[in-house]
C-alpha cells in the first residue's frame, strides 16, 4: 500500500539507510501523492530506487551472506541474527510474503518477528521498524547522527 512505501520512506530516510522498491508491487506505481501523506517532504530526499524486477535487483545489487528475508515461514527470531551495516532487508506483501523461490536463495537469512498469537503478520511498516531499528541497536556505534 503506498502509505507503508511512504512510511518506510521516512523511516529510510531517518536511518540514512536506502529504500529499493522491487516490482510487480501490490498496488499501482508510486507517485509523490500516494506516499506524500506518510513521507510528507522526506520523499523527495530520500535515496530511493526502483527496479523492474528481482533479477533486475539482483544484477545491480550482486546476492550474497548480507541479504535477509523477513518472513513467518521460519522459526529464526530476527534478534539472532547478525546483522552489518549495508545489509539488505527484504519484506514482501502483508497477504503473500515473500515468494518461496526468494526464501529459498538464503535459508540461512530467513528471519522472523516472533507473534504471541499466531497472527498472520504484522504491519509491513511496522515490520520494517522493528528489523531496521535492531540492525541499529547492533551497528549504533557506526551509526551516522549528524
Amino acid at each position: 500500500m503506498p502509505g507503508n512505501v511512504g512510511t518506510i520512506g521516512r523511516l529510510a530516510f531517518a536511518l540514512d539507510c536506502t529504500l529499493h522498491l522491487i516490482k510487480p508491487y501490490g498496488f499501482g506505481e508510486i507517485t509523490a501523492k500516494e506516499v506524500r501523506r506518510a513521507g510528507l517532504d522526506y520523499w523527495f530526499e530520500l535515496d530511493v530506487r526502483e527496479y523492474d524486477n528481482i533479477e533486475d535487483f539482483w544484477a545491480k545489487n550482486p546476492f550474497s551472506d548480507r541479504h535477509f528475508f523477513a518472513t513467518t515461514k521460519t522459526t529464526k527470531n530476527y534478534f539472532e541474527a547478525e546483522f552489518e551495516a549495508g545489509d539488505y532487508f527484504y519484506f514482501g506483501r502483508e497477504d503473500k510474503g515473500l515468494p518461496a523461490e526468494v526464501l529459498a536463495k538464503r535459508e540461512p537469512g530467513c528471519i522472523t518477528i516472533p507473534m504471541a498469537n499466531q497472527a498472520r503478520s504484522l504491519n509491513l511498516a511496522n515490520s520494517v521498524s522493528v528489523i531496521a531499528y535492531e540492525a541499529l541497536r547492533q551497528n549504533f556505534a557506526s551509526f551516522n547522527q549528524s
